[in-house]
């Protein structure tokens, strides 16, 4: 391409930015990056009425713990800001007055009740369309029906307006679109869309056009919702006088419900119990409490490599790709054009991936956070051994502490189907007398620990199996686990002794009644 490459991701902080969005502007980044382009963040604030305090901030964290960094944005800044559309109120109004003049746009100063009944007659009329359009405008109050001195006094007056676009009556509007091929639309299934309020705030349609001409954005790559707004932004183009800037479009396939019938939603979230938010939110009212993959024990790598995955495949069998290796391989041409289930089970494959290649140490570090949060403390040594003994055991960075709190604390509470079924004689004699061996030895390794183990054994004539599980209860509580003398060596001989001691007396009580 000997154009730069310039793409933007542009959400709107008017809620909690949902997995969909994080997959726009994943597809964004990789497209840029693959082809040496620039990735810019703009904030599209022209709906104050639906402003969410905390929502652009959000934004922002999302993007920077998935690690997808703009290179232009309102952080960043860059040679075509402001990157926040409020505050570029001011360019708008040219472009208006523009369209104006021309006669491409017109005054309209229908009330909502007066548009409610332009719906209701042509309703009941059976008119193909209730749009507000070539034909429905000349029964309207515009100033297309209204004389100049007519427009002129309500516009003296401060009467309420909105400026529409004016679409012709009887053409085609073609685009080509990157995902799904030749897209052909009549003018007359198009309305004419309001271009800016009378408060000067512009829509979506009119900033948007605009703001991708005058930051030279030359792909557009957003979700599927978009593709019926594509003909009105190409027809703006054209009406501008930029027929020949117009950007490559390409409209991503959308998330579907697991089931695959019908788009993914927040309700379909809460049902399941996982989450569709990169980032835990605390809000007000239905937004009040909001699950984030981050915050459930998802590692962003995984999500990005996950998120990829949702409407996109490298044509191989591979899989787990890292973020330069999604820029290396990333291509729109395998962007599907149907939509793709959201599948959590393979969210949380990608995810147990991701913990069993990440080094014991790194996954240490945040067990130690995670301990902190307890009041507790941890050594990065013993820290970093208990990770290696749960990291293939582990689907979540959090169960490190859920699924380890032996490590920690005696355990209060043991398997009673393992107690009863296994505190026999054998066991009566072999655990007291290992208690004392390691409350005497100096020993620290797994290895030692399982010779002194096995001289039990052998003083004891039995076997392994007849006493090992009820063993593992002593010591954790729990009837499974990564390798005991592993585990004993992370507690140390005597903390072992003292254990097997407490659980011993326990035990006589749990099976005296049996």
């Amino acid at each position: 391409m000997s154009q730069e490459v310039r793409v933007r991701f542009a959400p709107s902080p008017t809620g909690v930015l949902h997995i969909g969005g994080v997959r726009t502007a994943l597809y964004n980044y990789l497209f840029a990056k693959k082809n040496n382009g620039k990735f810019l963040l703009r904030i599209e604030d022209t709906d104050q009425s639906r402003f969410v305090p905390g929502a652009e901030q959000y934004i922002k964290d999302s993007l920077a713990w998935c690690g997808i960094t703009p290179d232009e944005g309102p952080d960043q800044g860059g040679d075509f800001g402001p990157y926040t559309q409020s505050q570029r109120k001011d360019l708008y109004k040219q472009y208006v007055d523009q369209l104006l003049e021309q006669g491409k746009a017109y005054y309209a100063f229908d009330t909502p009740e007066e548009l409610d009944e332009m719906r209701e007659t042509l309703k009941a009329a059976k008119a193909h369309s209730l749009n507000y359009n070539s034909i429905s405008r000349n029964t309207m109050k515009n100033s297309l029906t209204l004389s100049e001195e007519e427009v002129r006094a309500k516009l003296d007056a401060g009467d309420p307006y909105v400026i529409r676009v004016k679409v012709p009556a009887k053409e085609d509007i073609r685009l080509q679109d990157m995902v799904r091929g030749w897209v052909n639309v009549h003018t007359s299934t198009m309305d004419d869309k309001v271009l800016m309020k009378s408060d000067g705030m512009p829509t979506y349609h009119l900033a948007n056009v605009v703001d991708d001409h005058l930051m030279k954005i030359t792909h557009v790559i957003r979700g599927e919702e978009w593709l019926p707004s594509a003909p009105l932004h190409v027809l703006l183009y054209q009406y501008l006088g930029w027929e020949d800037e117009v950007p490559e479009f390409a409209h991503l396939p959308l998330l579907l419900k697991p089931d695959g019938n019908g788009k993914l939603s927040k309700r379909d979230a809460e049902k399941h119990g996982f989450p569709i938010f990169p980032l835990a939110w605390q809000g007000e009212g239905e937004d009040a409490e909001l699950k984030g993959f981050r915050e459930e024990g998802y590692l962003a790598d995984a999500f990005v490599n996950f998120l990829a995955f949702l409407g996109w495949n490298p044509g191989t069998e591979e899989e787990i790709f890292s973020l330069s290796q999604l820029i290396e391989t990333f291509t729109i041409e395998r962007i599907n054009k149907s939509g793709a289930k959201f599948d959590i089970q393979k969210a949380i494959w990608f995810n147990q991936q991701y913990i069993r290649a990440t080094s014991p140490a790194l996954l240490g570090q945040s067990l130690i956070e995670q301990v902190k949060s307890e009041g507790m403390t941890c050594d990065e040594n013993k820290a970093t051994a208990i990770a290696s003994l749960l990291q293939e055991r582990i689907d979540f960075v959090p169960e490190l502490w859920s699924k380890g709190q032996y490590f920690f604390a005696m355990p209060t509470e043991y398997d009673q189907k393992v107690v009863r079924k296994k505190w026999k004689e054998t066991a009566q004699a072999v655990l007291p007398q290992l208690a004392d061996q390691l409350h005497e030895t100096s020993v620290t390794g797994a290895e030692e620990i399982q010779a002194i183990f096995e001289k039990v054994l052998e003083a004891n004539d039995t076997k392994a199996g007849m006493v090992l599980q009820i063993l593992r209860v002593a010591v954790t509580g729990e009837a499974g686990g990564p390798d005991l003398m592993k585990i004993m060596e992370v507690l140390g001989t005597k903390e072992v002794a003292e254990r097997i001691k407490s659980a011993v007396s326990t035990f006589a009580t749990m099976t005296s009644d049996s």
